[in-house]
C-alpha cells in the first residue's frame, strides 16, 4: 500500500493525527441500502485495515447517515467490537473520535448551535457512539441565528464537563473564527482549535487563502480536511459517464448531478483527465491517489478524511503517502499549471503597502 504513515500536530491541542484519516460521510447508513448489521460487518472491516494501515482519526457526524444517526450508531458497534477483539489496535486512548453538531432532526430545537441543541445532540451522539467523550466536537456549520457568544460559552461547557477534549468548526468563515476565538480569550472561555473546510484540487480558495492568517500563532488552526476527490471527480470515474453503483446513483445526493454538469462545463473535468494522464505518466500512480497526496503535502493540513466504502478503495488511498513521498515542487508546479485554479497569495503578511524596514 505504499509508505508508512505519518502524524500531525492537530493545531495547539497536543494531539498527533494521522495524515490520513477515516471519515463516515456517505460511507455506512440507510443511505447505502444497508441494515444496521450490514453496515457494522462492513464498517469493522473497513475500520480495522485503516488501523492496521496507521489511521488513528475517525470521523462522524449527528446528520450522517440519517434518520437518527445512523452512521454514528454503526460506527460505535463496530468500534466497540473491535475493541474487544483486538484490543491493541482499538484501546480508546490509541484513537481520535469526532462528531459534529448542528442537524439533529426535524423539531425546530433540534438544529443549529443553540446551547439547548449543542448539549443535547452531544449526549445523543455520545450514546451512539458507545463513548463517554469524543476527542474533539465540530460547530457543523455556522449558526446565523445563535450569537457567537452562546455558541462558545455551550462549546466551552461540552470541554469542561468531560463530554469533549477540544472544540472546532467546519466551513466556518475565518472572521467568524477569529471573533471566536477573542471572545473566548476574553470571556476566559475554550477557544476553536481547528477547522474541518473542503480541500482539494479543486476547491482551494479558504484553505490557502483567506485561512491563511489562521495558521499563525496565537490561533494556530489546526485543519481536517474532507472531500480530497472532489465527491469522486478527481478519481476520474466521471470523466465519461456516472458509472453504476457510484454515489451519484445513490438516493440523496441528486445535487451531485447539478455539480458534475457544472464541472463539464467548465472544463475542470478536462483537466481531470489530463491529470489523470499527468500522474500515470510521471509518478505512475492514479489520479485520485495523487490527489490526496496533493491535500496531504500542504504542511497547514493535519490530516486528510477518506471517505472509502470498499476495502479496495482505501488501500488505494493510503498509497498516496508513498506519492506524497515523491512529490517535488516541480511535480506541484506542474499540477497547478494544469489545473490553472492556484488562489493569489494571502496578501496581509507583506501584500501591497508593506511598511519597510531599514536596517544596517
Amino acid at each position: 500500500m505504499g509508505g508508512d504513515i505519518y502524524y500531525r500536530m492537530l493545531g495547539n491541542t497536543g494531539l498527533q493525527v494521522s495524515v490520513l484519516s477515516y471519515g463516515f460521510w456517505a460511507t455506512f447508513g440507510v443511505k447505502q441500502g444497508l441494515t444496521e448489521d450490514q453496515g457494522v460487518a462492513a464498517a469493522k472491516e473497513i475500520l480495522h485495515a485503516a488501523r492496521q494501515g496507521g489511521i488513528n482519526l475517525f470521523d462522524n457526524a449527528e446528520a450522517y447517515g440519517n434518520p437518527n444517526g445512523e452512521a454514528e450508531t454503526i460506527m460505535g458497534e463496530a468500534i466497540a467490537q473491535l475493541s474487544k477483539e483486538h484490543p491493541e489496535l482499538w484501546h480508546r486512548q490509541q484513537i481520535v473520535i469526532t462528531t459534529k453538531i448542528f442537524w439533529g432532526g426535524s423539531g425546530v430545537n433540534q438544529t443549529g448551535l443553540s446551547h439547548k441543541h449543542v448539549r443535547e445532540g452531544l449526549d445523543a451522539a455520545l450514546a451512539r457512539l458507545q463513548a463517554d467523550y469524543v476527542d474533539l466536537v465540530f460547530c457543523h456549520r455556522p449558526d446565523p441565528h445563535t450569537p457567537t457568544e452562546t455558541v462558545v460559552r455551550a462549546m466551552t461547557q461540552m470541554v469542561r464537563s468531560g463530554r469533549a477534549t477540544a472544540w472546532g468548526t467546519s466551513e466556518w468563515s475565518a472572521q467568524q473564527i477569529t471573533e471566536a476565538f477573542w471572545l473566548a480569550r476574553t470571556l476566559g472561555l475554550e477557544p476553536p482549535q481547528f477547522e474541518q473546510p473542503q480541500y482539494s484540487l479543486i476547491h482551494r480558495e479558504r484553505p490557502e487563502r483567506e485561512y491563511a492568517p489562521l495558521y499563525q500563532q496565537p490561533y494556530r488552526m489546526g485543519l481536517t480536511t474532507w472531500s480530497p476527490l472532489a465527491s469522486g471527480i478527481l478519481t476520474g470515474k466521471y470523466n465519461d459517464s456516472i458509472p453504476e453503483g457510484s454515489r451519484m446513483t445513490q438516493p440523496g445526493y441528486e445535487f451531485l448531478h447539478t455539480m458534475l454538469q457544472g464541472y463539464r462545463d467548465d472544463g475542470t473535468l478536462d483537466k481531470v483527465a489530463r491529470l489523470t494522464q499527468w500522474a500515470r505518466s510521471e509518478l505512475d500512480c492514479s489520479v485520485a491517489q495523487l490527489a490526496i497526496a496533493w491535500v496531504a503535502r500542504n504542511s497547514n493540513v493535519s490530516t486528510v478524511l477518506l471517505g472509502a466504502t470498499k476495502l479496495r478503495q482505501l488501500e488505494e488511498n493510503l498509497g498516496a503517502i508513498s506519492v506524497l513521498e515523491r512529490l517535488t515542487d516541480e511535480h506541484m508546479a506542474a499540477i497547478d499549471e494544469i489545473m490553472g485554479n492556484k488562489p493569489a497569495d494571502y496578501e496581509g503578511w507583506g501584500g501591497t503597502g508593506r511598511r519597510r524596514l531599514e536596517t544596517i
